[in-house]
Parts: structure tokens; C-alpha cells; sequence
């Protein structure tokens, strides 16, 4: 198999990091593994595989011809047979189609919320999904939808998973004492939902307790982020809530911590998750999407609705106030990521999925 993983930007996102796990974790499973941004670069730039081709298309409009042929040129010299789209570049993907008809195409579903959506705001999509091969997904609410509504019927759950990297830059440094850190690690952005969990935190006065709440993510310096910075200030939190930013050292930063958190509203499969599982925290999460699959309540996490503010103080206040539960919530989710999401687990059921 020689195939190409497509997205469009590698700041730090889900599906983003999950378009540079496929190429490497492929790279010494297939004979050819490539990885092609088409809009933007980031700092995501820096975990792809030497044995990963790559390139940067710099595509400047929707349909940008020069982008087109550009990758086209590319796919062609390295002889793909498979172009593997991820979230929004299916349309690059079904554009060069048009000029290489023997491509197949793989698309993949990472948006959780489009479970919840109508055929109408999705047209585009469902009308390219004539040209897809088979479409993966993140969650089963997504097989469904997808199965319902779109042209293209071989529709696949193919679980997420992170990739196991020996190299740990130590950079960033949290505040507060050690073992009363919380991390929220998502970019500040709906719906990931972050002033339920600073809401919590004052509700359930987690300050006075000496416990701090890290925010990891990056900041668009817009309304959403104002409203979480004006909460903190109105509060006097400013030494207990701490906005990190992006950061790159997310290994690092987790060894620090005892506490994860995700509220997210919408969820597809977060790797937040599977990244807390690894870095063997106490985890208390949303329950949208795969998170419910993920997280067994009271066994390897603590779950909740992610609009009501009782369950979300309650499960906080669980897990601040009891370290021995914190390390039997910590210990069997790490071991759910073990036995279940491993990338020696995945890459077997990613392999078979594209023989489908």
C-alpha cells in the first residue's frame, strides 16, 4: 500500500494529530507513507517521521488549481494508491480525483458534532461522498449518521490512539503544588466548554484547598477567551487559574499534573484522553461522544453532563478530595489504554480498514 494522509492545517488539533499518527505509525507498515498539509503549517510539524514523505501545498483559495496539480504532481511521482482525507480537506481530495480517477479515497470523520446535524448543512460533503471509497469514523453516533446520510456506504469505527515518543522536552514549568494540579488540556474554542470547569473550580472553592487548574491550549484572543480571562479576574483566581497557551512539551506538562479534564459539549474521540490515560491521571470528562466508551463512570474516570453544574462539581469534588481514588481512577484508565488503544492495537484495525 503506498498511501497519503491530507489535512488541512497542523496547529494542534484532533484531527490534526491524528492525520501525523497515521503517516508515522504507517511508515513502517506500508511501502510508502505521506503526509500533505494543504493550508497551513504548525507546530505539529515537528512530530512527523523522518520516513514520512511530506509536503506543504499552500493553498491559498477553495479551489486553487495550482494547489491541485501541485498534488497531483506528487501523488503521481510517488505512485499513491490511497489518498486518506481527513476532516475538511475531503474536498482537495475529490478535486484531484477528478484528474486521477484510479485514486481512492479514504475519508475520515473526526467532528463530533456533525452527529447532530442535518443533510442540508452538510451538501457538499454528502455530494463528494460519491467520490469516497470508505469513510472512518471516531464514534459510533458518526458509523450511524454517516450510514444514514451519505452516498458512500463503507463506513468504518476505527478507534483513535497516540503514538509512544521517547523524547520529552522539559520546558514548561507549572504552577502550584504538586499533586493539586488540574490540567484542561483543549484550545480555547466552543464547544470545548471551559467556564463550566472555572465555575466549578470557584463553586467548589478548590482554591482554598491549594488545588490550581492549568488551561493548555491555544488562545484566539477573541470573545470566548475574553470571557474566560475576565471570569478569572472578577474572581481574583489569577494565582489558581492559569492560561498556558499552545505549548509542545504536552508530555511534560501531564507528568506534572494528578487531575485531567475535558467538558467539551461535543466530542468526536478526543486524544485529550488518550493522552491523560497515558500520563496515568485521575480523569473526570464529559460525556459526548466516544467519551462514554472511553470512560467507565467510577471505574477508570469520572463522568458527566457537560451542561449541568452539579454533576460537574460533584465529580470534582470526588476526585480533589480522595488521592486513593484518584490512583485506582488513574491506574485502570491507564491500562484500558494498554489493552485497548495502543498503537500496535490500532495500526492492525487501521491496516485492515483500507483493505475493506
Amino acid at each position: 500500500m503506498r498511501i497519503v494522509q491530507i489535512i488541512d492545517s497542523l496547529e494542534a488539533g484532533g484531527a490534526e494529530r491524528m492525520a501525523v499518527n497515521y503517516a508515522n505509525i504507517l511508515a513502517d507498515k506500508i511501502e510508502f507513507s505521506g503526509l500533505v498539509a494543504t493550508r497551513k503549517e504548525g507546530q505539529l510539524i515537528n512530530l512527523i517521521n523522518k520516513k514520512v514523505s511530506y509536503l506543504f501545498l499552500k493553498k491559498e483559495n477553495k479551489i486553487d488549481f495550482k494547489a491541485i496539480f501541485r498534488l497531483r504532481k506528487y501523488l503521481k511521482k510517488n505512485k499513491i494508491d490511497t489518498v486518506h482525507a481527513h476532516s475538511s480537506s475531503f474536498f482537495t481530495a475529490v478535486l484531484v480525483k477528478f484528474t486521477m480517477p484510479g485514486i481512492k479515497i479514504v475519508w475520515h470523520d473526526h467532528y463530533g458534532s456533525r452527529a447532530k446535524e442535518s443533510k442540508k448543512q452538510n451538501r457538499i460533503l454528502i455530494f463528494s461522498s460519491l467520490f469516497f471509497h470508505s469513510i472512518f469514523v471516531v464514534n459510533l453516533q458518526l458509523q450511524e449518521w454517516s450510514r444514514k446520510n451519505m452516498n458512500c456506504k463503507n463506513v468504518i469505527f476505527v478507534p483513535n490512539f497516540i503514538l509512544e515518543r521517547n523524547e520529552n522536552p522539559e520546558i514548561t514549568q507549572l504552577k502550584g503544588e504538586n499533586g493539586k494540579r488540574i490540567v484542561f488540556l483543549a484550545n480555547l474554542k466552543k464547544p470545548k466548554n471551559h467556564i463550566f470547569v472555572l465555575n466549578a473550580f470557584r463553586e467548589l472553592k478548590l482554591k482554598e484547598a491549594g488545588w490550581t487548574l492549568h488551561l493548555i491550549g491555544k488562545d484566539y484572543s477573541d470573545p470566548y477567551s475574553q470571557e474566560l480571562k475576565d471570569f478569572i479576574k472578577s474572581n481574583a483566581l489569577e494565582n489558581h487559574i492559569h492560561l498556558c497557551g499552545e505549548k509542545s512539551d504536552i508530555k511534560y506538562i501531564l507528568s506534572q499534573a494528578s487531575v485531567g479534564v475535558l467538558a467539551s459539549t461535543q466530542e468526536g474521540f478526543p486524544v485529550t484522553l488518550l493522552e491523560y490515560a497515558a500520563a496515568k491521571l485521575a480523569v473526570v470528562s464529559t460525556n459526548a461522544g466516544y467519551c462514554a466508551e472511553l470512560i467507565q463512570d467510577e471505574f477508570n474516570g469520572l463522568l458527566f453532563h457537560p451542561l449541568r453544574d452539579a454533576e460537574i462539581n460533584q465529580q470534582l469534588e470526588k476526585v480533589t478530595g480522595s488521592e486513593a481514588l484518584r490512583k485506582v481512577l488513574a491506574s485502570n484508565l491507564h491500562e484500558t489504554l494498554v489493552k485497548e488503544y495502543s498503537q500496535e492495537t490500532i495500526v492492525e484495525k487501521l491496516i485492515q480498514a483500507y483493505k475493506k
